[in-house]
Parts: C-alpha cells; sequence; structure tokens
C-alpha cells in the first residue's frame, strides 16, 4: 500500500467535527479534491492490503458503501 492509501485510510478513522471538516483535510492533507479522494477510497476498499491493514475501518466503509448501493 502506498502512503497515500495509508493516509486516506487514517482520515477515514478519525472523527468529524462538522460539514466541511473532512473535505478541507483531504484537500490540505492530501493534495487532491475531495471527488477523486472518494473515487480513490472506493478502489482501495477492495484491495486485500487495505483489509490487511485496518480491517475495522474497511469493513465498516464496505458497509456503508453496501448500503448506499442497496437504497439506489
Amino acid at each position: 500500500m502506498s502512503e497515500r492509501d495509508l493516509a486516506m485510510l487514517a482520515v477515514e478513522r478519525r472523527g468529524w467535527p462538522g460539514p466541511g471538516a473532512k473535505e478541507r483535510a483531504i484537500r490540505e492533507q492530501l493534495g487532491i479534491s475531495p471527488t477523486r479522494y472518494y473515487q480513490l477510497l472506493n478502489a482501495l476498499l477492495d484491495d486485500p492490503a487495505a483489509l490487511a491493514h485496518d480491517p475495522v475501518t474497511v469493513n465498516r466503509l464496505r458497509r456503508i458503501r453496501e448500503t448506499r448501493r442497496a437504497h439506489r
């Protein structure tokens, strides 16, 4: 896994105080747009290395993703 992948998982582990804080952190810490971040995160959730590194976070995000897909 790359440093960016590890940083993305770290962002997802944090709690965010209000709207906009997470998006601002994505821009400042990772230097990418929130849209690109979520594209990369979606791919990262399917990476077995990400699951091995942080199973709690990856499984939580996978459940959220599946719930959203089911509601579409």
